[in-house]
């Protein structure tokens, strides 16, 4: 079946799906970085997705791209590819894996946001020291 008319199936009715009143719709689905409702960063449709999670161990992130040649395989389905070096090393290969080799150059930049903000959230947060008051 096609992307298009999956879309139309899936575009209103949808267990992924979060409506709200005055607010665009918002989906939940696998593999959509942006968590927006449509056609483009649909992770259920389209034939090649990216995603990008957390890894298990909370230290870095996943790389998970659809294979487009294992659609009948659930367990060939997608490829997992953890990341763990430092931020600038992740950037890059995600680039790489995304931009470079031709996969999906639309969802370039919105992969590599989604990575940064998931290394920012793994950071341990420092207390800062507050200088007592002065002694007279």
């Amino acid at each position: 079946m096609s992307a298009d008319l999956q879309w139309m199936v899936i575009r209103n009715n949808s267990s992924y799906l979060m409506k709200r009143k005055a607010v665009p719709h918002f989906s939940k689905e696998p593999n959509n970085l942006k968590g927006r409702n449509s056609l483009r960063y649909s992770g259920l449709v389209q034939a090649r997705t990216i995603g990008v999670e957390p890894t298990a161990d909370g230290k870095g992130v996943v790389l998970v791209t659809k294979n487009a040649s294992c659609l009948r395989k659930p367990l060939k389905k997608y490829r997992r590819t953890e990341l763990k070096r430092d931020s600038r090393k992740t950037f890059t290969t995600i680039r790489k894996l995304v931009g470079k080799s031709g996969y999906r150059k639309d969802l370039k930049m919105a992969a590599v946001r989604r990575a940064s903000a998931l290394l920012k959230s793994q950071k341990p947060i420092l207390v800062k020291k507050t200088r007592g008051k002065k002694k007279e």
